[in-house]
């Protein structure tokens, strides 16, 4: 339980600071991007948050259903709606 708990707080800790950036959508926006580009673009930075969300829970030491959780999370929040 304590461990559910932990990985929550972590989650929290890293939507919030995630959201600081700008999100995957968001730069597709600025750069006015549509079609195959929006597809590719977006394809790409998906990609690249997936890796660094990975790198993100292995540096918290995460495992398990806690790094799935963050991961999930935190490629959600980076390519955004």
């Amino acid at each position: 339980m304590k461990i559910i708990a932990a990985a929550i707080a972590l989650i929290m800790c890293a939507g919030s600071a995630l959201a600081a950036e700008s999100s995957c959508t968001a730069q597709a926006t600025d750069k006015k991007l549509a079609g195959a580009a929006k597809t590719s673009f977006m394809t790409k930075c998906e990609r690249d948050m997936k890796a660094s969300c990975d790198t993100q829970a292995t540096e918290k030491k995460l495992s398990g259903a806690a790094k799935t959780s963050f991961t999930n999370k935190c490629v959600k929040d980076s390519v955004g709606t």
